[in-house]
């Protein structure tokens, strides 16, 4: 009896290293993915930046154009702009590596739902993208070349300045394109109800302009492009947990199933 507890720790402790082992194996494999991405890519780097920069050089007014302040600014530039597009290519494998990380550990009605739910993340996220590079760069450059012009300011703007505005908008549209997914988690894991979530409607939108305020320029219209859609999508994600969730079945975790 005396070994028990020991033989016990001995077991937790090789659970917990041979998690940890799976862990590293793979992230391991996640890197090694977005790493050949990159390198498939990299011959094309300067075309994915002029792409990326496209909405900014179209709405340039005239004496306008993108300038390099650093010495190594033209070449680790559109190096970062290549590893962000790797990273989104390779993103499906890496998430399946997530989830097949933590599958063994899921209840069975769990697994019905989370696989899906990961992969409307990323189309989620991918459409936050495209609607910050379609609809909101071009509203925003051009409200800002506007402004430009009573002051008789000519336009000029670093490489790498653009960039970090381009990656903060990226992601500012890419997670709010995810309330639905926070809103669907909470109430499943029965952090809030949906009538609760209801109740706070009010404070939400105070907190969307907010969040909006915090990230945009200071200009009416482009608060409104990222806190109207804020607004709807937590809406949306209200229906749908209302529909996901309201016989959402208790069952037992999926490595105990004998069946």
């Amino acid at each position: 009896m005396s070994d028990l507890p020991r033989t016990q720790a001995e077991f937790e402790n090789q659970s917990y290293l041979s998690h940890l082992v799976e862990l590293r194996r793979r992230l391991v494999r996640s890197a090694v993915a977005v790493i050949i991405a990159f390198i498939g890519l990299v011959y094309w780097a300067p075309l994915i930046f002029r792409l990326l920069a496209r909405p900014l050089m179209q709405n340039f007014p005239e004496g306008g154009k993108l300038i390099v302040t650093d010495v190594t600014g033209s070449f680790f530039v559109p190096m970062k702009v290549t590893m962000l597009v790797a990273f989104l290519i390779a993103l499906p494998f890496v998430l399946y590596e997530i989830w097949a990380f933590i599958a063994p550990g899921l209840y069975r009605s769990e697994k019905s739902w989370v696989g899906p739910l990961i992969g409307m993340s990323y189309a989620l996220f991918l459409c936050g993208m495209a609607f910050a590079y379609f609809l909101v760069f071009p509203t925003i450059f051009r409200v800002m070349a506007h402004y430009n012009a009573p002051l008789g300011a000519e336009m000029t703007t670093d490489i790498d300045k653009f960039l970090g505005f381009a990656m903060t908008m990226f992601v500012a549209f890419g997670v709010t394109f995810e309330v639905p997914i926070v809103v669907v988690m909470l109430v499943h894991a029965g952090v809030v109800s949906v009538a609760k979530l209801r109740q706070i409607r009010p404070y939400v939108i105070v907190g969307a302009f907010v969040i909006a305020a915090a990230v945009t320029p200071p200009d009416v219209l482009s608060q409104l492009i990222l806190a109207v859609p804020l607004i709807l999508l937590y809406e949306a994600g209200l229906i749908a947990a209302r529909l996901m969730t309201a016989s959402a079945p208790r069952d037992t975790p999926a490595h105990f199933d004998m069946e």
